[in-house]
């Protein structure tokens, strides 16, 4: 009997070592299979699919749950398939079995879950699962912290979960942290990687931007006019953004009209000018909207203008265009066109119009601004040569008016033709000096620089002067090298003589006294030289003796006289020395020579004006015809 007995227990201690066998076995393959999936498979949810089936196989569970935890938010979460729809279940740690074990990391059984004052039945009650025995254990990473929960509920044939479940449970819970954090440590590191090549994306981008603002920057401080300034834009912005062309729409700087200007990027060549009205256009509706226009299709938006973009050198399909903004609102548009080969334009071909636009327009309204300051400077300085032009009228005016009351009181005809003679070549210096005015106005000026005998030059300065001292008490000397020939503009020469003769002739008009001119060849200078016994300079304007307007209170006087003086000698880029007393005043001019086989414009001239020299056997016309030998200004 004992001898069965023994046998009997031997059978069953057998058999459940053979049971106990196959278990380990299963667990060892288990934990094999999902050691292989944790180096091979990426996919987490198929990962933790696979832990928990093998889970609920090995400890003989009817189901099974994970939960990860939500730090930030101190929550479990996992997920619930009810009828067709997935549910996201959320327990607060602390509450419930599985908060409990994500609160103090301790595993729990329970024999009967509704038993225990922590179940929660509630999940039970929404899903109709009835819950009896339940096995719940926490999930920690390498470093002992808890990340979740795995719950494995009902034991299979009626019984409960055993410490052999709960090892089991425990094994696979570290394979599923280990899962887990392989998986937030290898998102991580691929979110990281896309963090970086979107960095290096958008510096390189930022890169691609500044090189184009620079490029633009270069551009448009060598431009010019409109035209420059629209052929670099267009050009580099339909570069950078592979359009198949680009246009500006801005007003004319002088009209005001709108034009437009169409680059075609294949052809590259001259930029094509178009008339639009306001709003016309898809470019006038971007500047009318002062919004950004984005079209995919541009044929078929209303806005398309079948006179202006009909009319361009290419076909239209896509469209981006952006509002140039002025200080008041839009002063035109910047637009990229695209055609049907062409890609749609994106949002960071919008970021880069609306960028090149910002630039653009600043350019166009420094270029307007600095063309409007620029006619405003050319009308100041225009006005300021018809004074100086006014003030020299005097002298011809004066001459003209001696000459024709000597023509009144004369009856030789020779004598009367000779003043007739006079009163022409005066008419002519009037012409001289209206020419002067229209030349400037168009941007020009010119000196005439040409050899002079200072024999005739002087004679017909002392013929004139000789009428602004007729009955004074002043004295006129004249010491001029009659043999010497310079090379200067006769007529200018002869306004600043005059002004420098008159102003010393003002000055010595009360006491009288003496005037001298003095002129000849020193070195490589012509040197002029107008001194007066008058009373010499006044102190309050020695500092100021050549700006426009400065005058020491002559009745009638403009204090243009000097300034006209200083212009004239720095057109020949000569030079002026004064030097004044109590007993006179005296200006030298120095006016630099050249040889006669050079042709090189004169020492020192470097005002930017252009010099015209003629040859010795031409002379001066005048407008007038020939009236023999005394009508010609200049003789060689």
């Amino acid at each position: 009997m004992d001898i069965e007995l023994r046998k009997a227990e031997a059978g069953r201690s057998a058999e459940e070592l053979e049971r106990a066998l196959a278990r380990e076995e299963r667990i060892s393959a288990a934990l094999r299979e999902v050691g292989h999936a944790l180096g091979t498979t990426l996919d987490l949810d198929d990962l933790l699919e696979l832990i928990l089936a093998k889970l609920t196989e090995l400890v003989e569970a009817d189901r099974a749950t994970l939960y990860l935890l939500d730090e930030a938010r101190k929550e479990l979460v996992s997920r619930l398939v009810i009828g067709e729809r997935v549910r996201s279940i959320r327990i607060r740690v602390g509450h419930g079995i599985a908060g409990t074990v994500a609160q103090t990391g301790k595993a729990i059984r329970l024999r009967d879950a509704y038993s225990d004052a922590r179940f929660e039945p509630e999940w039970d009650k929404l899903t109709g699962y009835q819950t009896t025995t339940m096995l719940a254990a926490p999930l920690k990473n390498h470093l002992g912290r808890t990340i979740g929960v795995i719950q494995v509920l009902n034991k299979k044939a009626g019984r409960e979960f055993s410490s052999a479940d709960e090892a089991i449970v425990g094994a696979l819970s570290t394979q599923a942290a280990v899962a887990i954090d392989n998986s937030r440590l290898f998102l991580s590191l691929i979110q990281k990687n896309k963090q970086l090549l979107d960095t290096k994306e958008q510096l390189e981008r930022r890169l691609r931007d500044l090189e184009l603002l620079f490029q633009l920057e270069r551009a448009t401080a060598r431009a010019t006019s409109l035209d420059d300034l629209a052929s670099a834009a267009l050009a580099l912005l339909a570069r950078a953004c592979e359009a198949r062309g680009a246009g500006l729409l801005v007003a004319d700087e002088e009209t005001g009209d709108l034009v437009q200007y169409v680059y075609d990027a294949q052809r590259g060549d001259e930029l094509m000018h178009l008339g639009v009205k306001a709003g016309e256009g898809l470019l006038g509706a971007a500047m009318l909207s002062n919004e950004l226009l984005q079209l995919d299709s541009a044929r078929g938006d209303p806005r398309y203008s079948a006179r202006v973009e009909g009319r361009h050198p290419f076909e239209i399909s896509s469209v981006l265009a952006a509002p140039l903004e002025g200080e008041t609102g839009a002063v035109g548009a910047l637009g990229l066109f695209g055609d049907a080969r062409s890609r749609s334009f994106g949002d960071e071909d919008a970021s880069l119009l609306q960028l090149v636009a910002a630039n653009v327009s600043t350019a166009v309204r420094l270029f307007f601004a600095k063309a409007s300051h620029e006619r405003s400077e050319r009308l100041t300085t225009i006005g300021r040569l018809l004074s100086q032009v006014i003030h020299d009228f005097k002298t011809p005016m004066t001459v003209i008016s001696g000459y024709a009351q000597l023509m009144a009181d004369a009856n030789d005809p020779e004598q009367r033709a000779e003043y007739a003679e006079e009163i022409l070549k005066h008419f002519d210096v009037l012409t001289a000096m209206q020419r002067e005015v229209l030349e400037f106005a168009r941007g020009e000026r010119t000196i005439f620089i040409r050899r002079v005998y200072l024999k005739k030059f002087f004679s017909d300065i002392t013929r004139q002067l000789a009428h602004e001292v007729d009955g004074r008490a002043i004295e006129l000397e004249m010491q001029i090298d009659t043999k010497a020939v310079a090379r200067f503009d006769e007529g200018r020469m002869a306004r600043a003589i005059h002004n420098l003769a008159r102003n010393a002739i003002e000055a010595m008009a009360e006491r009288g006294g003496r005037l001298t001119i003095r002129a000849g060849l020193r070195e490589d200078d012509l040197m002029i030289v107008v001194s007066d016994t008058g009373p010499g300079i006044p102190a309050e304007i020695e500092g100021r003796l050549f700006h426009s307007f400065v005058t020491a209170g002559k009745a009638g006087g403009t204090g243009l006289g000097l300034a006209i003086v200083k212009k004239i000698v720095d057109e020949h880029g000569g030079r002026i020395e004064v030097r004044s007393s109590d007993r006179g005043a005296s200006f030298e001019l120095f006016i630099p020579q050249r040889r006669q086989d050079d042709d090189r414009p004169p020492r020192g001239y470097g005002d930017g004006h252009a010099v015209s020299s003629e040859p010795s056997s031409k002379k001066r016309t005048t407008g007038k015809p020939p009236r023999g030998k005394k009508g010609a200004e200049t003789r060689q």
